[in-house]
């Protein structure tokens, strides 16, 4: 990346920063402290393909999050093993199941299974994370977390193999 400073006489400062990729990101700071961000998809263009403006606490904001003030990536080795761990698995709720129309409470899926339910396909609606209260209806697809074994337990569950 290519920085370069340039004073603005009665205006402040012009910060251009030029990518790897040819574009182009310039920061405008005023004497008035208000800060104008221009991207440029193409370094060499006259005119800007985005711009805003933005306060000295929303440029300080986004200054921490470009440097990971609030989140830091995974090591690729470690998410590896994460993902070798944890499963996320999909599986169909049949009425057969002892757990069909009871309640995720009532069924105490995590007590027998160690697994999660963390959302629910009924029909056309979805459901995200679901509250305790919600009943499992036959024919609902389950999103479920967990370790392999924690899987297949719940898997036999809904399929009333337990």
């Amino acid at each position: 990346m290519n920085i370069s400073v340039t004073k603005l006489p009665g205006i402040g400062q012009k910060i251009s920063l030029k990518t790897g990729e040819d574009s182009m990101l310039v920061l405008i700071v005023h004497h008035t402290g208000k800060r104008e961000l221009y991207f440029f998809d193409d370094k060499d263009n006259e005119e800007a393909d985005f711009a805003m403006d933005l306060t000295p606490d929303e440029t300080r904001e986004l200054g921490a999050q470009l440097l990971g003030a609030t989140y830091q990536p995974v090591d690729a080795d470690k998410l590896k093993v994460f993902q070798n761990q944890i499963v996320i698995d999909w599986v169909e709720l049949k009425s057969n199941a002892s757990i069909a129309g009871k309640t995720i409470e009532e069924s105490e899926i995590r007590n027998k299974t160690g697994a999660t339910i963390i959302g629910i396909v009924q029909g056309d609606e979805t459901i995200a994370i679901p509250e305790a209260d919600t009943t499992l209806e036959p024919g609902n697809v389950l999103m479920i977390i967990g370790k392999q074994d924690q899987i297949e337990s719940l898997t036999a569950l809904c399929r009333g193999e337990e």
